[in-house]
């Protein structure tokens, strides 16, 4: 960012609680974190953690959809050069996704293309909204349908969620407003007939799927009660997408984890850090021991089946 960014529309902001990227003179991020980069530091809590292999991604702030299609192209670029860096200064360890500029569709598939094919990536993060759109509305079908023919995986996190609504007390604005965002975005993409029209994407949606696993019946009573607004782009229940999809175990309740086990399989749950945020899981082989389950059922949650979505 220092030696491109300017150019480009990044700039460097010093704050009071450390250095900010401005994005296009628009938008201004958290401050940079020093454990996101501290690689030594990383290793350690792998270890701490029991964990042998971690899926690294940007860090969804510095996404930077705002930036014009030539500036995002060259940005995504730099980030995926640095991600594909870090991950192979220990790669039994480390492998990457990166990140794409999906404020140009077109873009995106180019980008998706050599971060794949060209740096060897396991897929890509893409943010919940795109300059202020639902990701269903950013006229994405190219993308999907490139991400499909890859075999691309695919994490969808929540970025500034809900924006416009005040929900900084009490921390509301991670502890609710990220899931809820979350939920949203994806009930846009199933409602949207995302995972109709492309059935074979791998898309992990982060914190347990949000709220959707828990409120899918609700959704099914809409695609029953309302079929012209809730069934206009589907032909069967919004369960049976939701059944499309993979989340992770970011869910802080063992309850819980074990209920979306119950609903979706543990074939489509994989462990999840959110490392190195306050609200990440801390010990989360721990986590997902403590949900008393049988052991293949662990061992797929633990790994086995990233392993093989993947290919790790």
């Amino acid at each position: 960012m220092e030696s491109e960014g300017g150019p480009l529309g990044l700039d460097l902001v010093p704050t009071e609680r450390g250095t900010a990227v401005r994005i296009d003179d628009r938008v201004t991020t958290q401050p940079l974190r020093d454990d996101l980069t501290d690689h030594d530091r990383r290793l350690a809590e792998l270890d701490r953690m029991g964990l042998d292999h971690q899926v690294l991604s940007g860090w969804i702030d510095l996404t930077a959809y705002e930036l014009e299609p030539d500036a995002g192209s060259r940005y995504a670029r730099i980030q995926n050069e640095c991600l594909a860096e870090e991950a192979a200064k220990a790669p039994d360890r480390f492998s990457a996704i990166g990140t794409v500029p999906l404020q140009d569709v077109t873009a995106a598939v180019n980008e998706l293309d050599h971060a794949i094919r060209g740096f060897g990536m396991k897929g890509v993060e893409l943010a919940t909204t795109v300059d202020g759109r639902f990701i269903d509305e950013a006229g994405l079908d190219d993308f999907w349908a490139a991400a499909q023919d890859l075999g691309a995986f695919i994490v969808l996190h929540p970025m500034r969620p809900l924006e416009g609504i005040d929900l900084g007390r009490y921390f509301m604005e991670n502890m609710i407003a990220r899931p809820a965002e979350t939920t949203i975005a994806l009930a846009g993409l199933i409602f949207s007939g995302v995972f109709e029209r492309f059935p074979r994407l791998k898309v992990c949606v982060v914190h347990g799927g949000g709220f959707a696993p828990f409120q899918i019946g609700r959704m099914d009573a809409g695609y029953h009660q309302k079929p012209t607004l809730a069934g206009k782009h589907i032909s069967k229940p919004p369960s049976d997408y939701l059944n499309q999809i993979y989340v992770d175990t970011v869910l802080h309740h063992p309850a819980a984890l074990r209920y979306v086990v119950e609903l979706m399989g543990a074939d489509r749950v994989m462990l999840g850090t959110d490392y190195p945020f306050e609200m990440g899981s801390l010990d989360p082989v721990d986590f997902v021991r403590s949900g008393g389950f049988d052991d293949d059922t662990t061992e797929a949650i633990l790994g086995s089946t990233a392993e093989a979505l993947i290919g790790l």
